[in-house]
C-alpha cells in the first residue's frame, strides 16, 4: 500500500509539472497574449528589483541590527550568528517575495490575466458553470484572498526565518521547506482566476487542492524557485496562470485538450460524412 501511495504521489507530482510545461506551450502559441501577459508583470518587476537591491546592499547592517545580542561574543561566533540571521532573512525574504510577486502581479494584472484564462478555456470547450462578473466586480474578493494568503505566508515564514539561525540546518532544510511552502501557496494564489469564474472561493480551491496535494506541489515549487528570478518572472506568471487554468480544469474533471474546430455544416474538421 505504502508503495502505491508512493507512487501515486510521485506520478502526480509529475502531471503537475507536465500541466505547467502545456500552460507555457498555450501561452507562448499566442503573440498577443505574451505582450498582453507581461505588462503586469514588468510594473510588479519594477518594483521588486528596486527592493531587492536595497535589502542586498543593507543585508550586514540588518543582521547585525538582528544579532544585537551577540555584541559581546567573541568575533568568531558574533560573526557565525549574523552570518546565519543574514540567510535567514534572505531565505524569508525570498519566500515573501515570491508569494507577494504573484499575489501583486495578479492584482495589477486581474484583468488582463482574466483575459488570458479565459482564453485558454476557450479553446478548450467553454468554462462551464461560469458567472459573469466585471473585473472590477471582482476585484475586492479577490484582493481579500490574496491579503489571506499572503497573512498565511508571513507567519509561516517566522519559524523558517528563527531556524535560519541554526548553522547548517538555515542553509540546508530551511531553503527545501521554504520551496514547499511556497509553491503550494503559489498554487493557491494562480488557480485563484480560473476558480473564481466559477464563483468558486479561497476555501473551495484550498480544499480540492489538497486532495491533489503532489499535483500542486508539482506545479507550484517549479514556478516558486523560478520567480526567484525577476527578470524571468515576467514571462512566468501568465504563463503559469494559463497553466494553473488547465490544472484547474483538470481537478474539476474538465476537458484540457484543444476542441476541434467545427465546420459550417456541424461537422468536426477532417472528418467526413457518412
Amino acid at each position: 500500500m505504502a508503495q502505491g501511495q508512493v507512487k501515486t504521489a510521485g506520478s502526480d507530482f509529475v502531471t503537475g509539472l507536465r500541466l505547467l510545461g502545456r500552460g507555457f506551450k498555450r501561452y507562448g502559441a499566442n503573440p498577443r497574449l505574451l505582450l498582453l501577459g507581461a505588462i503586469p508583470a514588468v510594473i510588479t518587476c519594477a518594483l521588486f528589483v528596486v527592493g531587492w537591491v536595497f535589502l542586498i546592499l543593507y543585508i550586514d547592517e540588518i543582521a547585525s541590527a538582528l544579532t544585537w545580542f551577540a555584541d559581546d561574543w567573541s568575533d568568531g561566533w558574533r560573526r557565525l550568528v549574523e552570518v546565519g540571521a543574514g540567510a535567514g532573512v534572505l531565505v524569508v525574504a525570498a519566500l515573501i517575495s515570491a508569494l507577494t510577486f504573484t499575489a501583486l502581479t495578479l492584482l495589477i494584472g486581474d484583468p488582463f490575466y482574466e483575459v488570458i484564462s479565459e482564453r485558454i478555456e476557450e479553446g478548450l470547450g467553454g468554462t462551464p458553470g461560469a458567472v459573469n462578473l466585471p473585473w472590477y466586480r471582482t476585484l475586492w474578493p479577490n484582493l481579500v484572498d490574496s491579503i489571506r494568503l499572503i497573512t498565511l505566508g508571513i507567519v509561516i515564514a517566522i519559524p523558517l526565518f528563527l531556524l535560519g539561525f541554526v548553522p547548517v540546518v538555515g542553509q540546508t532544510v530551511v531553503p527545501v521547506l521554504n520551496a514547499i511552502v511556497g509553491g503550494w501557496l503559489i498554487t493557491v494564489e494562480l488557480t485563484g482566476i480560473p476558480f473564481n469564474r466559477r464563483g468558486l472561493r479561497l476555501r473551495d480551491r484550498r480544499k480540492i487542492l489538497r486532495a491533489n496535494r503532489s499535483m500542486a506541489l508539482g506545479f507550484g515549487i517549479p514556478v516558486f524557485l523560478v520567480l526567484l528570478l525577476p527578470i524571468v518572472a515576467i514571462i512566468v506568471v501568465p504563463a503559469a496562470v494559463s497553466g494553473a487554468t488547465l490544472m484547474t480544469r483538470r481537478l474539476l474533471g474538465l476537458n484540457i485538450d484543444a476542441v476541434p474546430p467545427v465546420t459550417p455544416a456541424g461537422l468536426v474538421e477532417g472528418s467526413r460524412p457518412r
